[in-house]
């Protein structure tokens, strides 16, 4: 395999002496993570070792005509950083460079620039790196710096520093058990992401005397990443969102006990309604109660706030869930109970509404607008269906849907379903809600994929308060693979859906109320209805 090396070398070496500069840019490529790991085992920088191992490359472009035994280019480009790490060392009157701040001088302030693909790694990250790998001997460091950044190949590690393989695993060996238990793994994900790639190797050629890159390459070698901050005041976020959201549902939910008792024409009906509240919300605080323990032993080491916020969240979640399935579990009951009162009273016709409009225009057979609020037998007649939908029981929009049921691409209701719902429960696309479920929830209490809350649990990523995720989590309590590391808040500030998020944060009392809005204009046209009727029937019987 070396030997097979060495050929590619020296060919590599005559076709750039004939003039093909892309044949440069694969030594470069060949041996980039090489140079860069030797001058960043020397200097403790890894923006300095970057320097020297472009000065290294120039200098070899400039007198690569001298180089004899071209097939020994790679022992060359070594002699030549070596050179180069040294005289800047002499240069600098000191041990190797300690360019990694301090920890407690490291700024949580960093510019927002963009993410270039190849060079992921924050100055935190770099402090912690090297602060971990300076009190290894160099003799150690070096192989243990290129093993992490050739993928982990001690084969690959002893072809380029001219070792045998036992000598590379026995150097490996004692370096790892020098390092700290508790760094090891950071330093290998660490040393892996500051590999240089296509952006070091643009860099090299565009610095080559008479070389032309595209406008693109240029571009992408200038890029480079100095950190970001992640939005301060995830722990109010936690303590605000876990209790405010789940109020904004409690409105919600009295609305539409309200709008309930309002539309009830008989002390039978209402009296149904009241002891099905009724009975949910005592079901749902025992159970509530049950889970407490458990919630408190999880919470026992955190601040006492967390537990009371996670329990008040807890016992919200466990009453909406309560009570769906008592509504789901009355539903036969409450359509034969209408239907019986819509026979004696009615004569099997349906009354009018509190308030209806139907737009004359149409298209594919549905009206444009279609509104009907204050129905009490819209249970019976069906969801209101239109391009533009709203209706008390529930609604169907194919563009915007409004109602105690809400199915939409835009949706606003008590339960809001849809690509972007908005609602006290909210399922969908990207959902804003109290409650939200889907891909990318926004709420008080979220669940999904990415999810940005008071409370969150996401596979990918999740921001808040008190927040879980498989991958990254940063927030005033978090639990992650990387829970608020330098590497969850990169992931999450480049993040569109966070971005947008934290945007959406600072309106995010604005955003709650949307749904709650119709709600209370609907609660409010079915009270005028109810009092209308009441005095109808005051009249009648003077």
């Amino acid at each position: 395999m070396i030997a097979t090396a060495a050929n590619n070398d020296a060919d590599l070496v005559n076709a750039t002496l004939g003039g093909n500069r892309d044949a440069f840019g694969q030594i470069v490529s060949r041996y980039q993570s090489l140079i860069c790991s030797l001058a960043y085992s020397a200097t403790g920088s890894l923006g300095q070792s970057e320097d020297l191992a472009q000065e290294t490359f120039i200098t070899a472009w400039k007198h690569l005509g001298h180089l004899r035994e071209r097939n020994k280019l790679r022992s060359w480009l070594c002699g030549i950083a070596r050179n180069r790490i040294n005289n800047f060392l002499r240069r600098e009157g000191r041990e190797p460079l300690r360019e990694a701040e301090p920890l407690e001088n490291v700024s949580e302030s960093h510019s927002a620039e963009p993410l270039p693909v190849d060079y992921t790694i924050s100055k935190e990250e770099e402090a912690i790196l090297w602060r971990s790998l300076e009190r290894i001997p160099k003799l150690y460091r070096e192989p243990l710096v290129l093993f992490y950044r050739e993928h982990q190949s001690a084969e690959a590690v002893a072809e380029k520093l001219e070792l045998t393989v036992d000598t590379v695993h026995q150097r490996l060996s004692r370096g790892r058990k020098l390092l700290h238990e508790q760094v090891l793994t950071f330093v290998e994900g660490a040393l892996e992401r500051t590999n240089p790639g296509k952006t070091f190797t643009l860099g090299v050629l565009g610095a080559l005397p008479a070389m032309t890159i595209s406008s693109k390459a240029a571009l992408m070698g200038a890029a480079a990443m100095k950190g970001s901050a992640v939005a301060k005041g995830a722990g109010m976020l936690g303590v605000f969102g876990a209790i405010f959201s789940p109020l904004l549902v409690i409105f919600g939910n009295y609305a539409s006990y309200r709008i309930s008792m309002d539309e009830a024409h008989s002390d039978e009906e209402r009296g149904h309604i009241k002891t099905v509240f009724f009975k949910s919300l005592m079901v749902a605080l025992g159970i509530s109660a049950v889970l407490a323990a458990p919630l408190y032993w999880v919470c026992q080491n955190q601040p006492t706030g967390v537990f009371w916020g996670l329990l008040f969240s807890q016992t919200i979640a466990v009453y909406f869930l309560t009570i769906l399935t008592f509504v789901a579990a009355g539903f036969p009951q409450r359509r034969r109970y209408l239907a019986r009162v819509l026979a004696d009273q009615y004569g099997g016709k349906f009354p009018e509404s509190a308030f209806e409009y139907r737009s004359r225009l149409s298209l594919f057979g549905l009206p444009l607008v279609h509104v009907r609020i204050g129905d009490r037998f819209d249970v019976m007649r069906g969801p209101v269906k239109a391009w533009i939908a709203i209706g008390s029981s529930h609604a169907v929009g194919v563009i915007f849907a409004s109602g105690g049921i809400a199915v939409a691409p835009i949706s606003f209701g008590g339960i809001a379903i849809g690509l972007v719902p908005f609602g006290a429960i909210a399922l969908g696309l990207f959902p804003v809600g109290a409650l939200a479920f889907g891909a990318w929830a926004y709420g008080g209490l979220a669940l999904g994929w990415q999810v940005y809350g008071g409370c969150g649990a996401a596979w990918n990523a999740a921001m808040g308060g008190m927040v879980v995720a498989h991958d990254f989590a940063v927030g005033g309590i978090a639990h992650a693979v990387q829970a608020n590391t330098g590497i969850a808040k990169q992931v999450i500030q480049g993040n569109p859906f966070f971005q947008a998020a934290q945007a959406m944060a600072n309106h995010g009392l604005a955003l709650m109320f949307v749904w709650v809005i119709p709600v209370a204009l609907q609660s409010r046209i079915v009270a005028r209805a109810r009092q209308r009727r009441e005095q109808q029937m005051h009249l009648s019987k003077t």
